[in-house]
């Protein structure tokens, strides 16, 4: 495989992430490998906020700083502005604040698509049984190399329907859906209510070249710590300007109130630090706005993301020459995950084999397949060592 992006020297920048040495890395959609820069700065400034006083007024005002910092790194990386970010602990966070500050009422409706995550599932039907809302589940899985899935929500919708919950680029099969459209087909339906569309990310922040209010999608959750290869615990929620009146919060804390003189909350942050609560882990928000500063190194997101489909195209072509092995895409894939299965072969044992030789991929049980993650810090040399240490193994 020729690379036609000829950036700053892949090998040696990825000499930045010990996690690449030693083994060859197919599980960025579960979690990334962090940069040096990530954990120094972790390190650095724990001790820098030891040094200069836990709790004082200098390490307050450099904190905010530095929590400000990080909101621009993320919107820049999501095409948007600082104010639309709320930040979260993680993906089910952020679905969470959206889905549960709804105001619900008996008889609404959920849309929800059949490829969601089990985490976002618990949460619809936790909310169905308290409030007495339904759950429609719309059958996105089957469009993966035909039909139109916009047609399809669009025929799921209801005069009920208040939420559409769906992810960007699946977990399981790697299809990337089209979300300007579906949103469009959602505020457009023919009701009073306009209907909301709220997007776990998990998959496509640090994946996808994004700009998010061009999807014009209502929620956009995600989390640093896959794609953008951060620390776990920080991840954030966008909300669209549209939206955000509506959404009230759920969990609340003085991150998120104004307060007059005397310290009494008088009223609610009219950015998306509503939604955020108290005291977080600061020293991790370093980890992830270093961590996105190196990957910036490299290339811009659109740079990262051409890499990332040349490099799931080469490994899906090559998986098509393996006799007993099928992609579930028939087509390129449009991002890093490839989804594919071995006939005749246990896929957990085939992947527990594969990593006892270095090779960290994992299994997805609906549909039952092997998925292999592809990073722009990915080898071509990677792939053709996998592709031969699969034949191997089957």
């Amino acid at each position: 495989m020729t690379n036609s992006l000829s950036k700053t020297d892949l090998k040696k920048h990825r000499q930045q992430f010990p996690g690449l040495i030693n083994k060859t890395y197919f599980n960025f959609g579960g979690q990334g490998t962090m940069p040096n820069t990530a954990f120094e700065a972790i390190i650095d400034t724990h001790k820098y906020i030891q040094q200069v006083g836990p709790f004082s007024g200098q390490i307050n005002a450099w904190l905010n700083n530095q929590v400000n910092l990080l909101r621009e790194a993320i919107a820049t990386e999501l095409g948007t502005t600082p104010k639309t970010i709320t930040l979260t602990e993680n993906v089910t966070a952020g679905c969470n604040i959206a889905m549960w500050g709804i105001d619900w009422h008996q008889g609404d409706r959920i849309l929800m698509s059949d490829c969601e995550h089990p985490g976002i599932i618990a949460t619809v039907e936790e909310i169905a049984q308290r409030f007495g809302v339904e759950v429609d589940i719309c059958p996105i899985m089957e469009t993966l190399n035909s039909g139109d899935p916009v047609a399809v929500i669009r025929s799921n919708l209801t005069e009920n329907t208040r939420l559409v919950v769906l992810s960007h680029l699946l977990w399981n099969t790697g299809q990337v859906l089209p979300l300007k459209e579906i949103a469009q087909a959602c505020h457009n339906y023919p009701a009073q209510k306009t209907i909301r569309v709220m997007v776990d990310a998990a998959q496509s922040v640090g994946s996808l070249c994004l700009n998010l209010p061009e999807l014009e999608i209502d929620y956009y959750a995600f989390t640093g710590h896959k794609w953008l290869c951060g620390p776990a615990g920080v991840g954030g929620l966008y909300i669209s300007q549209q939206a955000f009146p509506e959404l009230n919060p759920t969990f609340i804390g003085w991150r998120g109130v104004e307060m007059d003189d005397r310290g009494k909350p008088v009223a609610w942050k009219q950015d998306g630090t509503k939604f955020e609560v108290a005291t977080s882990a600061y020293p991790e928000y370093e980890g992830l706005r270093n961590a996105i500063a190196t990957h910036q190194e490299w290339g811009d997101k659109s740079d990262r993301y051409q890499r990332i489909c040349e490099l799931s195209k080469y490994l899906w072509e090559q998986l098509q020459n393996i006799e007993r092995v099928s992609c579930l895409k028939h087509t390129p894939p449009e991002a890093g995950l490839v989804s594919f299965q071995v006939a005749g072969r246990e896929h957990k044992q085939l992947v527990n084999s594969l990593e006892q030789q270095g090779f960290l991929l994992r299994t997805i049980a609906d549909p039952d397949c092997i998925r292999a993650c592809v990073h722009y810090l990915t080898l071509p040399e990677e792939i053709d060592s996998l592709i031969a240490a699969i034949e191997k193994n089957i």
